[in-house]
């Protein structure tokens, strides 16, 4: 495996990891009383991005061996 597969692999982890940690976050009732619209409207847009480029890791990981 290059070096460069191992870190694309490493960082979709870690990324994943805070997909979990935010969506916890954003799912918490006493966060969203606490949160400004706004600020969970950023949140959320947040959210679907970071869910949208692990992803794109994850289709960039499946296809390496092409």
């Amino acid at each position: 495996m290059e070096g460069y597969q191992k870190r694309v692999i490493k960082e979709k982890k870690e990324l994943d990891e805070k997909i979990v940690k935010l969506g916890a976050f954003i799912d918490k009732s006493p966060i969203k009383a606490a949160v400004p619209d706004a600020e969970l409207a950023r949140l959320c847009a947040q959210y679907f991005v970071m869910t949208g480029y692990s992803a794109i890791l994850g289709n960039r990981i499946a296809n390496f061996n092409e």
